[in-house]
């Protein structure tokens, strides 16, 4: 039997290196039981990334596509590495 004490547990997914451009991106666990590639360093204001783009981290280590429309002010989410990476044309974010 384990404690309440402990910490909760973190999906590993680890880091991985773009195929199109070399740079690293995190793999990262969704809600889905699937993973997503996504931008390391990136943390915009939810606002400012089209609602489908919108990648939010859960507290277990998941993220999760946050399609509330308006987000917080003060939300951040992460995005995709393949919206970021300089090897890869940018698709239609706002159709």
């Amino acid at each position: 039997m384990g404690t309440s004490e402990e910490e909760p547990r973190r999906l590993g997914g680890g880091r991985t290196r773009c195929l199109f451009c070399g740079l690293l991106q995190d793999r990262v666990a969704t809600l889905d039981q699937d993973w997503v590639l996504l931008e390391p360093t990136m943390h915009p204001p939810a606002h400012t990334v089209p609602a489908e783009h919108r990648w939010i981290e859960l507290s277990d280590g998941r993220v999760t596509v946050h399609g509330v429309c308006p987000p917080d002010q003060f939300q951040r989410c992460r995005i995709e590495h393949r919206l970021a990476c300089p090897a890869q044309q940018l698709p239609d974010l706002w159709p």
